[in-house]
């Protein structure tokens, strides 16, 4: 989820995916890797990437979230009860 969309804003704006690397003080293969879905993007980036592309404010924190929420439940089988039972609590 989050490297799909990391990939859709680079390919958007026409930027190489070293450009984004340098951005984050990462290698290329390692920015590739994100956009992979193989390496999680890490929570400081998110707002580097937010201010990059002029985003609004924890736009792009909200898709993060949802891809770390969506790897810890992905393989249960209750995981849509639960996501209620929290929904409930928010």
């Amino acid at each position: 989820m989050v490297g799909l969309r990391l990939k859709q804003l680079r390919e958007d704006a026409g930027l190489p995916q070293r450009k984004l690397a340098a951005l984050l003080d990462i290698d290329t293969a390692t920015y590739s890797k994100i956009e992979n879905g193989l390496f999680a993007l890490r929570k400081e980036f998110v707002p580097i990437i937010e201010k990059f592309y002029g985003l609004e404010k924890d736009s792009f924190t909200k898709i993060w979230l949802a891809d770390k929420v969506y790897n810890v439940v992905k393989d249960e089988p209750a995981a849509k009860e639960a996501l209620n039972e929290v929904e409930k609590i928010l």
